[in-house]
């Protein structure tokens, strides 16, 4: 006997509706969350970004261009969470050191910037005269489907104070390798001090869907056990192996089904 596959043509609608594909989201759900049990919050939600749109006086303003708005409405900043001034120098035995520019006239204290911020090993600078720092943030983002974080420069940005160096990008999995971002910056002029600004934008995430004309729909995500218990999974491996990518197929077979829970208040 052959059984031949059922025809949708004259099936009862709710029957075709169960056999028929189920179509793709119509939007790209990705969460985001901060990871700290203190000063949360200094920590500013992710915020899409926007440009100034005076009032069009061409046709072809750059503020109408279709591929600038679309490129736009793909990008979230992170804002600076802190004011601080920092300065870099070697010691008379050549150890690389930051100081508190600020002194005591800094909004944050020297211990707890300390705490913030840390020098990157000196024999794993890829410049022997560049240095590079990284501030610990407690941002982390998560997907349910396949999404790359590329953490970028805030080059929308116009400082008129440029920094004396260079954020060092960054490009990740979300969706199988969640976990806390760090701020990297290489030195590149180390007599000119390193300045943030509270609520400035700090870095830029753009994220890469297996679909680029689906829009981005950040939301905040709740830190559930079994988020917190997949993340051990990818916590300090870059102490035990060179090429965490290697990594991603286990990481991949060990996720569960869903890791992304909206965040409900109220």
């Amino acid at each position: 006997m052959t059984i031949r596959p059922a025809k949708l043509d004259n099936a009862p609608h709710w029957v075709a509706r169960a056999m028929s594909p189920k179509p793709a989201p119509r939007v790209t759900n990705i969460g985001w969350l901060l990871d700290t049990q203190s000063a949360g919050f200094i920590w500013n939600a992710p915020k899409r970004v926007t440009r100034e749109r005076p009032e069009r006086r061409h046709a072809k303003s750059l503020t109408q261009c279709p591929a600038i708005v679309d490129a736009d409405a793909r990008l979230f900043e992170i804002q600076s969470p802190i004011d601080c001034a920092i300065g870099f120098k070697f010691d008379e035995n050549q150890r690389p050191l930051l100081t508190n520019l600020a002194g005591d006239q800094s909004t944050i204290r020297s211990k707890h910037l300390n705490q913030m911020v840390a020098i990157v090993d000196r024999r794993e600078w890829s410049n022997p005269n560049r240095p590079v720092i990284q501030f610990i943030t407690p941002y982390i983002f998560i997907a349910d489907e396949p999404v790359y974080l590329n953490q970028l420069p805030p080059y929308n940005h116009y400082r008129r104070d440029p920094l004396p160096g260079l954020l060092v990008p960054g490009r990740l999995p979300i969706d199988i390798w969640p976990r806390a971002l760090m701020w990297a910056f290489e030195w590149y002029e180390l007599d000119k001090p390193l300045v943030l600004r509270r609520g400035e934008p700090w870095w830029y995430a753009r994220f890469e869907t297996t679909d680029p004309a689906r829009p981005v729909r950040l939301v905040e995500a709740t830190m559930t056990p079994e988020l917190r218990e997949y993340m051990q999974g990818a916590s300090a491996v870059t102490n035990y192996v060179n090429q965490t990518y290697s990594l991603f197929a286990t990481a991949r077979e060990r996720r569960p089904s869903k890791l992304l829970v909206e965040k409900t208040r109220g």
